[in-house]
């Protein structure tokens, strides 16, 4: 199937920052797009008033362009079949819905919301399942025009043809909807504007959409999307629908657990690779083994629709964490430093303003790292001022003061050596090695190596807590000023 250009779409409704699971909807569509030798096409879904929001229109598209996903056509790129925003194609759904009435095919109604809320209520009281029963005598168009006048809601709905529809999905196999399971759905509102089915599939028909992927929810939509194209004479396309993605109780993914969109994940310090790579693998397996490491190119190349697995997808942070820390070990200096600097843009931390040569350094010394707000733990404490120090106080009981001051007293007997020492990391190395060897007793006396009795005291005063880089590179990114006036500091807030 495949090895025919295929043309597919992601066409989101913007209402807010790009959820996590569609971020997979595009990057499927993305993929099969690629590995077809077809074209990928965005479009702004927008038709839903209520829940519209502009501003996340955006968002979404900045969130597309983080992870590195490009599309041929669509709303920013322009195309033959523009404008790509539903909003601005309302006349083309009403031309179809016009040919619709015309025809026959669909009719106006006018019951008000409280009317269909009663028909509602009086189904459920049968233990019925609600479907709107079409009049024996259609509307005509002067009585929608009355009814108008009267201030009732004129819709149209499409008129169901009385056939079973059949439909086939590459996932989930063959689907038939009964006729007796079918009833009229509203394809024009009140207001004018199209309701989400007549727009998608009108849409998709004259962009010339020929592979659909989306969401495993929509499924039960087609049956209406296929009785449409079928009135409007429009090609049917082929479906997948893509598996829900759960979490570890199996619920639907949500905020519960923790971050749900991609900016969240950028923000909190993941690479965008490391989430492609992640979410490729969400209801999608490879051909010939348990390979997980893939590009963008490599998922690409490796795709197929054959190979999406119709059982829920598990988003196991654990092991996206995983993937991020094999990501930002094989990513390149260049690369790391590139997206460190995006990271740093997006949120407040104390390396804003710093040059390229310092935070490639404090890259190199927090190395191991999994996330870069795992940097901002281990080396922020470095670039901020020496008052919004805090001290950890269960760091200050366990390090400082233990054993009657001994942590203290190390500062003390450090500070003159480090006024005088050369500023360099290999001088520092060796005047702290030396006074940790001064530490040695026999037999021991504690648990605690010789090291950690003076590299820990330091880390204390420098930082306020117990993690910081190596602590000759601690002191050497601090320097001689700001390392001793922090002992200072701490001896002098701390010591009584």
């Amino acid at each position: 199937m495949t090895t025919t250009p295929m043309k597919t779409r992601f066409a989101p409704s913007p209402t807010g920052h790009l959820h996590i699971g569609s971020a997979r909807t595009a990057l499927f569509n993305y993929l099969l797009a690629r590995h077809s030798g077809g074209q990928f096409l965005l479009r702004i879904e927008d038709t839903d008033r209520a829940r519209h929001i502009e501003d996340a229109v955006g968002q979404v598209i900045e969130d597309l362009h983080w992870l590195g996903l490009r599309w041929d056509e669509g709303i920013e790129v322009g195309g033959p079949a523009g404008s790509y925003r539903q909003s601005d194609r309302l006349e083309l759904y009403q031309k179809r819905a016009e040919q619709l009435l015309a025809a026959g095919q669909a009719y106006y109604a006018f019951e008000t919301p409280e009317e269909l809320d009663a028909l509602r209520l009086a189904a459920e009281a049968k233990k019925q399942t609600f479907r709107y029963q079409r009049p024996a005598t259609l509307p005509t168009a002067a009585d929608a025009e009355r009814a108008r006048a009267a201030g009732r809601p004129v819709v149209v709905r499409f008129r169901c043809p009385g056939h079973d529809v059949a439909i086939h999905d590459e996932v989930y196999g063959d689907v038939t909807v009964p006729a007796d399971q079918q009833d009229d759905f509203i394809i024009l509102k009140a207001d004018g504007w199209a309701t989400y089915h007549l727009a998608n599939v009108v849409d998709d028909a004259l962009m010339g959409i020929t592979f659909i992927l989306r969401g495993q929810e929509f499924l039960g939509q087609t049956w209406r999307h296929v009785l449409l194209r079928e009135a409007l004479g429009f090609p049917e396309p082929h479906y997948a629908h893509l598996p829900l993605i759960v979490d570890a109780q199996g619920r639907k993914l949500s905020k519960r657990e923790g971050a749900v969109d991609v900016f969240s994940f950028r923000q909190a310090g993941y690479l965008p690779e490391a989430i492609i790579n992640f979410i490729g693998l969400l209801g999608w397996a490879p051909a010939g083994g348990e390979r997980e490491k893939f590009t963008l190119n490599e998922l690409a190349e490796a795709f197929s629709v054959q190979r999406i697995n119709k059982a829920n997808a598990y988003f196991d942070r654990d092991k996206l964490i995983a993937f991020n820390t094999v990501a930002i070990a094989a990513a390149s200096p260049e690369r790391l430093l590139a997206a460190f600097k995006d990271f740093i843009t997006i949120n407040e931390t104390p390396f804003t303003g710093l040059d390229d040569a310092t935070l490639a350094r404090v890259l190199a010394v927090c190395a191991g790292f999994r996330t870069f707000a795992d940097v901002v733990t281990k080396a922020g404490a470095l670039f901020v001022a020496d008052e919004a120090i805090y001290y950890d106080e269960k760091a200050v009981k366990k390090v400082l003061a233990r054993n009657n001051g001994e942590g203290f007293a190390m500062l003390e007997k450090l500070r003159p050596l480090l006024e005088k020492c050369i500023w360099d990391q290999g001088n520092i190395h060796h005047l702290l090695n030396d006074q940790a060897k001064m530490t040695i007793v026999w037999p021991p006396t504690d648990a605690i190596p010789p090291m950690a009795k003076v590299a820990q005291p330091l880390r204390v005063a420098l930082t306020g807590a117990t993690v910081s880089p190596v602590i000759e590179e601690t002191l050497f990114l601090l320097g001689r000023e700001k390392t001793l006036a922090r002992i200072d500091r701490c001896l002098r807030l701390l010591r009584t």
